[in-house]
């Protein structure tokens, strides 16, 4: 889009979790205010005054040359080491806040030393992992309409430094009706004002914004790229990368809490599970919902992104056979085949992708539990095989 001087006015980078949608936009956002990528889109230096990127038809004079492609931003000039910092005058951010001092409405600044610190730490983080990064406890987060009022206002001012002013606007989502403040800015922008909206569910958007936005859809990551970068950032051993990586499906935040967790047995936890299930009967399966309930949210829910995981491989198994892969699993995904055939095994998928959505909305633990456990026994009662060690 910069190459072809066809940048739209808004982008909307959609991505699933975990997927580097938010640095992916950092990025995007310290190319634009580059000096050197800003000084060399000509061969003779830059657009020429008031040309934008947003589409101004090049004069006569530079119609004939060719720009030269700077693919990514030299990360050396003023403007990038600002950016890499999160400290660039034209580069503004906006997130879901909670009140900070009773009585006074938040606003995303109120936080911005907070919000450095996470993205320095945590640049592949969820809202969960951002909320608790700030002590919201079981607060709800918002972008409020005093948040709303403040883009404005910072938008209508001049840029300090650089050609261009870019909001980044983390989680839409999180915007109520009080985002149609911001239709009439977003439709019509100052000169060379960008934003860039970062989201995961697009259905959780007002769709008055949605409309006049430009979709990116941001793919997930290659789970060898995962695996890659846990080898080469964490020093983790190719074995547990690659089993980590497989079980993250993509979502790098996950494989980081997976490698964080990586002590938790989590087959001899869902062994137990199914054998309560199946074998051991209502005393076994409270006992085992009592152990589960003790653990936090986060690791409730990726026991369950483990099962998942092996319902996968059980399902692969069946198709394309043996693998070259973890032999724990292999076996222990066999014996999954002999409990359900693929309608049951596709059943309790869905039920354990429920079960995450509701334990993420803050369900009652021991409730859900005790309910997927009837459930699951429902699903496979009519061919049981018991696990063994």
């Amino acid at each position: 889009m910069v190459e072809n001087n066809r940048l739209s006015h808004a982008l909307l980078f959609l991505s699933n979790e975990g997927s580097g949608a938010l640095p992916l936009a950092i990025a995007f956002a310290q190319y634009l205010v580059c000096e050197k990528v800003s000084s060399k889109r000509f061969a003779v230096g830059s657009l020429g005054p008031g040309l934008s990127l947003f589409g101004d038809e090049v004069p006569d004079s530079l119609s004939n040359l060719q720009p030269q492609r700077l693919t990514d931003a030299c990360g050396a000039c003023p403007g990038c080491i600002k950016a890499q910092q999160l400290i660039h005058p034209d580069i503004h951010f906006s997130y879901p806040v909670v009140t900070k001092k009773s009585g006074t409405p938040p606003i995303s600044t109120d936080y911005i030393v907070e919000w450095r610190n996470f993205i320095k730490e945590t640049p592949y983080g969820n809202i969960y992992d951002w909320l608790q990064f700030i002590g919201a406890e079981n607060k709800q987060g918002n972008i409020t309409a005093n948040e709303c009022n403040d883009i404005i206002r910072k938008l209508n001012l001049k840029s300090f430094e650089s050609e261009y002013k870019i909001l980044i606007l983390w989680m839409p989502e999180f915007l109520g009706t009080e985002g149609n403040k911001l239709l009439k800015l977003i439709e019509e922008p100052p000169p060379n004002t960008l934003f860039i909206l970062v989201a995961e569910n697009e259905s959780l958007i007002l769709p008055t914004i949605v409309s006049r936005c430009q979709l990116i859809k941001i793919p997930a990551l290659e789970i060898k790229d995962v695996e890659e970068a846990l080898i080469r950032k964490n020093n983790t051993s190719p074995a547990t990368a690659r089993q980590i990586a497989a079980i993250s499906d993509g979502n790098y935040r996950e494989a980081l809490q997976f490698l964080e967790n990586k002590e938790e047995n989590w087959e001899t936890l869902l062994r137990d599970w199914l054998n309560s299930i199946l074998k051991t009967g209502p005393v076994a399966q409270t006992k085992w919902v009592e152990e589960i309930s003790r653990l936090g949210r986060e690791k409730q829910k990726q026991f369950l992104r483990y099962f998942n995981h092996l319902l996968e491989q059980s399902i692969r198994l069946r198709i394309i056979g043996s693998d070259s892969g973890n032999g724990s699993e292999q076996d222990f995904a066999e014996r999954l085949n002999k409990i359900a055939g693929i309608e049951q095994q596709q059943a309790i998928i869905e039920e354990l992708d429920r079960a995450s959505y509701y334990i993420e909305r803050n369900a009652n633990v021991k409730i859900l539990f005790h309910a997927l456990t009837i459930k699951l026994y429902h699903i496979i009662q009519d061919k049981i095989v018991f696990l063994t060690d």
